[in-house]
């Protein structure tokens, strides 16, 4: 199967090589190498039709499992796991610059200063970027240089702790980090600790230090994996992967508490699943929320009070869903299935994603960004 999925890139490469982009926007799809792919998948995506189109294959980049474009669209950064053969290390994130077609161009590399890094993100005002390291337990701080490209890091904290649950929790693993809206604060999902911990940044010297809330704890065992705050900051969705449940968090005056946890699968179900990826839609109305085994996007409303009510579960069409995306236009979503190596395409009407019955084969797929 994995050859043959390397042939028919390897094909379709061929044929774009100088040629122009299929109509449409650019979306990179990141991958794991070490599952068959062979690099960050330049796709078109269009709009007015819901069609996806492949275009070229950025090769060269280890294991990119994570990506994230500037503010102002110009830069893209990239997560990499190299094996310890090629970085003993096992990790580091690298900077492109974003070419007039979408092309990316490589500007420089760093050290993720932990193993398996998985998310990243920019500030608000693109002068900072953020890492999380799953397998090193720790968070990293780096300041963007003139030409866009991440300089060496100036702060790196390893959390501390443990979980309940002795297969998954033995040790901090930081799953994501997410800057806040102003970017004085960021906020560290750790699966292994059962925290969202909160940073102060320092912007004169780049280094972190607790917030004057250092934490938000998380219900035990349920191992916070991805979060989405509402423009105002004043709710933040988190979902948890070890339970399968996702946890509403408010923000009263200074403090953030959870004010409510409930199930991302049906009731009626007992096999294994994991949820991965949560957004917001762009209207703010609804939270969905990707399960991996029951491979689904379950579909939550939005109540007057910030709280949740599942309205509906939706089949992805595909196995492991790891990563999705929403278009900015509030009609699409796009979700990166990864055993099944598919990306596929729903169409959004009142909320409920519906399966326009297009797809396209990307191997290992697990992360997308437009």
């Amino acid at each position: 199967m994995r050859r043959i999925l390397i042939f028919i890139w390897i094909y379709l490469f061929s044929m774009s090589i100088n040629a122009q982009p299929p109509q449409g926007e650019n979306l990179y799809v990141g991958t794991f190498t070490s599952e068959g792919a062979e690099g960050v998948y330049w796709l078109r995506f269009n709009p007015e039709t819901g069609d996806l189109r492949p275009f070229q294959v950025m090769k060269g980049i280890d294991n990119p499992n994570f990506m994230k474009k500037s503010p102002d669209g110009q830069r893209m950064y990239i997560v990499g796991r190299s094996p310890g053969a090629v970085d003993a290390t096992g990790g580091f994130v690298s900077s492109y610059q974003i070419g007039a077609r979408g092309e990316l161009k490589f500007l420089g590399k760093q050290t993720s200063h932990g193993g398996d890094p998985c998310y990243i993100d920019v500030s608000p005002d693109g002068k900072w970027a953020a890492l999380a390291n799953y397998g090193g337990g720790s968070i990293a701080i780096y300041p963007v240089g003139e030409n866009g490209a991440l300089l060496p890091a100036t702060s790196v904290i390893r959390h501390q702790g443990s979980g309940p649950n002795q297969s998954r929790q033995k040790e901090p693993h930081a799953h994501s980090i997410r800057f806040s809206g102003d970017g004085s604060l960021l906020y560290a999902a750790d699966l292994g600790t059962d925290q969202i911990l909160i940073y102060r940044l320092d912007k004169s010297n780049g280094t972190l230090s607790a917030g004057i809330q250092p934490f938000v704890a998380m219900p035990p065992g349920s191992g916070p994996r991805h979060f989405e705050f509402t423009r105002d900051e004043k709710y933040a969705y988190v979902a948890n992967e070890l339970t399968s449940m996702v946890t509403v968090i408010e923000a009263t005056g200074n403090q953030l508490q959870v004010v409510q946890t409930l199930s991302a699968l049906p009731e009626e179900y007992s096999g294994r699943s994991y949820c991965a990826d949560i957004h917001l839609s762009p209207d703010e109305k609804y939270v969905y929320v990707s399960n991996r085994g029951h491979q689904s996007i379950a579909v939550f409303e939005r109540t007057a009070d910030g709280k949740l009510r599942l309205m509906k579960h939706v089949g992805v069409e595909g196995d492991w869903p790891r990563n999705f995306t929403i278009h900015s236009s509030g009609k699409y979503m796009l979700v990166a299935n990864q055993r099944s190596h598919n990306i596929t395409v729903f169409e959004l009407k009142d909320g409920i994603p519906s399966f326009t019955g297009k797809q396209l084969t990307v191997p290992a797929a697990v992360c997308l960004q437009f």
